[in-house]
């Protein structure tokens, strides 16, 4: 089994990678000390299994647990913690086992044999379990993996089958439908046409042209977003609540 280590304190990191080479059927092939690391090495490398600390900066497991799942072929992932709180949201992030550190040999092995018994049903089962919306999105550049922080999105446009999104330092193509983007992401973007979502937080007005088209106006450069009749109440209503 192909082992990705991350955790953000060197020294927790180097005991684990003693403890899996003391196990048959282990191999190390990375180690990361935070989120987005481990998520450029697991597009790279393509680990069976990511051992996850839960406490990191900027990006927590949990998030970057999330972020795994959506890759085309997620890695099993066991969280490593200090903290017995965060069992149950270990679990919603689709973890297939949760260690407490200081994390013991046999207990390491025992959560290595459940991975290990993982087929791709039961990964894709995982995958489609309820979870909070993402802070982050998964996006390729250039070949490489890179976080886009939600906040920072001010559209998403239906581009055939895919979906592309607009952002204040250009864009991005994601192989999600708009559909499942409006439904995790209901409380920050607004329907404005039925093939645009804009973000609540940057929209700033709405414009009328001559021919009585209307337009939202997002961004800090007042981008032109085409409203649909359907939907300009709705557009007028969440301007109206955030101005």
């Amino acid at each position: 089994m192909n082992i990705l280590v991350v955790d953000d304190e060197p020294l927790a990191r180097s005991r684990v990678i003693r403890l899996l080479a003391e196990l048959e059927d282990c191999k190390v092939i990375g180690e990361a000390g935070n989120g987005r690391d481990a998520l450029k090495q697991s597009g790279e490398l393509n680990p069976d299994i990511v051992l996850l600390d839960i406490r990191m900066p900027e990006m927590d497991g949990l998030e970057t647990a999330r972020q795994l799942s959506a890759l085309p072929n997620p890695p099993a992932i066991i969280f490593t913690t200090a903290f017995g709180d965060h069992a149950l949201a270990a679990f919603d992030a689709n973890a297939v086992d949760y260690l407490l550190k200081p994390i013991r040999k046999e207990r390491l092995a025992r959560a290595i044999a459940s991975a290990r018994r993982l087929n791709r049903a039961q990964l894709r089962n995982l995958q489609a379990a309820p979870s909070p919306a993402r802070a982050h999105l998964s996006i390729v550049v250039r070949g490489n993996i890179q976080l886009l922080a939600v906040a920072d999105i001010l559209y998403f446009i239906a581009d055939q089958k895919y979906t592309r999104v607009v952002h204040p330092g250009g864009e991005a193509l994601l192989e999600e439908s708009l559909v499942a983007l409006e439904e995790e992401f209901a409380d920050d973007f607004v329907r404005v046409h039925r093939n645009a979502l804009a973000a609540i937080a940057h929209l700033s007005g709405i414009s009328k042209d001559a021919a009585g088209r209307h337009f939202a106006l997002c961004g800090p450069r007042q981008e032109r977003l085409e409203i649909s009749r359907r939907h300009l109440p709705a557009v007028r209503k969440v301007i109206k609540e955030v101005s």
